[in-house]
């Protein structure tokens, strides 16, 4: 069980680190398909697994691909799922692979009736083999399709509804797309349902500033949480209650002192803010 408290993102850099220091770090997330190998790193989750609890976060299953599922992907998820005994797993509102190709990002999806039915169905047979519940995140984004019909936090509040999966709230996405399309992120939020919500991701992203004189936000996960971010957060937790926060940095990782504590500025604003939306 993943605790109601923040956690931060294990990379390689701190294995050896989290086993010799025993940090008081109330969970670990870490992306599954690092995992997938074997190896030197398996080992090593498996020792940091015995003290401390764990999520998987998969960013390669591509549950946006219109062909089904890879199944030897889902098959490799499932035995570390099963290895592991994860409190957590989580996906991405995306798409990765086509024709036995995967790609190295997270790519987006036109938002539509039938991108709807082809991410319920995979999300479905994904829930069915593993024989639990995932969570699904919404992504940043950089463009959006012109033929999009649906928006995106009624997308994923639909897909919840049909497969009953949880939704992965990732605040820092939100403001990165809300900011790159000009919408609002605090409507965002209220739009989504609260009992669906069973993980917040926070991170950094970068400003770029393009030649025209626009400017794009970049999700790199390569920074402290900006205070934007953090007062977006504030605003979920006020809807949300407590869930599981998870702190990623995945660039130009820091050491671990520094996830502790952003992991400790998360923690805080979970505790001032009393009220369990869920339950009230």
């Amino acid at each position: 069980m993943i605790p109601a408290a923040a956690g931060i993102g294990l990379r390689f850099p701190h294995h050896r680190a989290v086993l010799e220091e025993r940090p008081a770090a109330a969970w670990f997330e870490v992306h599954a398909e690092n995992y997938f190998g074997g190896g030197t790193p398996l080992e090593y989750l498996d020792a940091i697994r015995r003290d401390y609890a764990v999520s998987l976060h998969g960013v390669g299953l591509s549950l946006g691909s219109v062909g089904g599922l890879d199944e030897r992907h889902l098959s490799r998820l499932g035995s570390l799922v099963k290895r592991i005994e994860p409190g957590l797993v989580s996906e991405h509102l995306a798409w990765t692979a086509v024709d036995g190709t995967h790609f190295a990002d997270l790519l987006p999806l036109p938002l539509t009736e039938e991108t709807l039915s082809v991410v319920a169905h995979n999300l479905k047979v994904t829930q069915d083999f593993l024989g639990r519940q995932i969570l699904l995140e919404n992504p940043s984004s950089y463009l959006r399709y012109r033929g999009s019909t649906i928006p995106e936090w009624e997308f994923m509040s639909e897909v919840a509804e049909r497969t009953d999966c949880g939704i992965l709230c990732d605040v820092n996405n939100i403001f990165v797309s809300a900011c790159n399309h000009r919408f609002d992120a605090r409507q965002y939020l209220r739009r989504l349902p609260a009992q669906r919500i069973g993980e917040i991701h926070l991170a950094g992203h970068r400003l770029r500033r393009l030649e025209d004189g626009r400017s794009i936000r970049i999700d790199d996960h390569g920074s402290r949480v900006c205070p934007e971010v953090w007062a977006l957060y504030v605003d979920a937790v006020t809807l949300f209650g407590r869930v599981p926060t998870l702190i990623e940095w995945d660039t130009d990782v820091p050491p671990l002192a520094v996830l502790l504590d952003e992991a400790a500025q998360a923690e805080s604003f979970m505790s001032s803010e009393p009220t369990d939306a869920r339950t009230a």
